[in-house]
């Protein structure tokens, strides 16, 4: 296991007054004009950002970000062009919170703005099951520390994300036989579970996501007709905690089968992807990136890790790179021709078409072995969806799991939207 790891912490604001929410509003805004400014100026470097946004009135948390992020979309990310819904990104330095149990929402956040004596505190909806976490974050003996902080409106929603790097407590070993079993997480398979065998998917365990995308759009519907009615907060936040509840409910139906899986095999190990890495390279690009980035991928692995941990299963965290790209037989780079299919293109593999989800899982168990891994022989096609069909054409035997009553997944962590591989 590495020496730290890292996760995002979610809250969402409580309803601003009309004052924040303008200055919420106009922050965003000319975050924006500044974001696509320095893009559109071709600003590789940060001293050639920090030329573009320092006439922008922005605090210089944001700024800083955004010298660091502006090169990286033209760098790393290769962008082309800019989406008009990125969230406003502020650097660590914007990690200012302040706690008191005596108040409804214990947490609040320093929310920065430009000039001196003009930033001003709102208080934050965080996660229950993260309360932990966001407890080291606020503890000053702590080694817990935060990175970026993400902020995004969505549905009259405003949502806050916090990354955030900390000592993972002391995990199971791993035993000398391993079983590796990759979980891959997702919006039309919630759970995908695979497990490695002689090098072989054995079994394959499928949780459908349908019931947690269908409660994640009724949540963004319903919650926008009530504050375009104008309802009374109230009855917004009682809303609002139902749909949060029956999300919880099913990240525990969820995480509870996945590790109940697991244990069918001798001396399992969990093996997961990274979540940094997924969630800078969703970017919040498109409407797509959107919905995936709404599903809380970190909640669920959480609470995967968390009863993992209790049956003394070890879980193990892997690069993320073409793990849905790969064929997982002889990892030549395929295509997605449908949501639920891959095709490995590799005319000598005995592989033609495999369901996509067991196949990425496939390829994250198959990562417990580092050098196992290998890197693709062509460049990747295009590993984009066209269609929502879900015809399943595994080679090998695939379990289809009750679909659970209740389904969890951003209990008011991300925006209340219609919610990856």
């Amino acid at each position: 296991m590495p020496t730290a790891a890292n996760t995002t912490l979610e809250a969402t604001l409580a309803p601003p007054t009309q004052w924040k929410e303008q200055r919420l509003r106009d922050t965003l805004a000319e975050y924006r004009a500044a974001l696509t400014d320095a893009f559109d100026q071709d600003c590789t470097s940060m001293s050639a950002t920090n030329d573009v946004v320092k006439t922008y009135d922005l605090p210089y948390q944001a700024k800083d970000a955004l010298k660091r992020f502006v090169p990286q979309l033209h760098d790393s990310y290769g962008a082309s062009d800019l989406e008009d819904d990125h969230p406003v990104r502020f650097g660590n330095r914007a990690a200012k919170f302040d706690r008191d149990a005596a108040r409804t929402h214990e947490i609040c956040w320093n929310v920065p703005q430009s000039g001196r004596g003009t930033n001003f505190w709102i208080p934050l909806r965080i996660n229950p099951e993260q309360q932990d976490r966001w407890g080291e974050l606020l503890d000053p003996e702590s080694r817990t520390t935060a990175g970026d902080l993400h902020l995004q409106q969505s549905g009259g929603v405003w949502s806050l994300h916090v990354s955030v790097e900390y000592e993972p407590p002391g995990s199971p070993q791993l035993p000398d036989a391993p079983t590796p079993v990759g979980v891959d997480i997702g919006e039309s398979m919630l759970v995908t579970g695979c497990a490695l065998q002689r090098d072989s998917p054995t079994d394959p365990l499928l949780i459908d996501g349908g019931e947690a995308k269908q409660l994640r759009k009724e949540m963004y519907t319903t919650l926008k007709r009530l504050q375009q009615r104008d309802a009374a907060e109230w009855r917004i936040e009682r809303r609002f905690d139902y749909y949060q509840n029956r999300l919880t409910d099913i990240i525990e139906v969820a995480s509870r089968k996945t590790v109940a899986y697991a244990t069918q095999f001798p001396d399992p190990v969990i093996v997961m992807e990274d979540l940094g890495a997924i969630r800078e390279s969703l970017d919040y690009g498109s409407y797509l990136n959107r919905r995936l980035h709404a599903w809380a991928f970190a909640r669920l692995q959480n609470r995967i890790e968390d009863k993992a941990t209790d049956e003394g299963i070890p879980v193990r965290f892997v690069r993320p790179e073409y793990t849905s790209q790969v064929c997982h037989a002889c990892h030549h780079v395929g295509s997605r021709p449908h949501q639920a299919d891959f095709e490995c293109e590799n005319p000598e593999c005995h592989i033609t078409t495999y369901q996509a989800d067991i196949n990425a899982a496939a390829n994250i168990a198959r990562r417990l072995d580092p050098w196992g891994e290998s890197l693709p022989w062509k460049s990747a096609g295009d590993d984009s969806p066209r269609d929502g069909s879900r015809r399943n054409t595994a080679t090998t035997h695939c379990e289809e799991s009750e679909e659970p009553s209740q389904m969890t997944l951003t209990a008011f962590g991300s925006e209340p939207t219609a919610s990856s591989s």
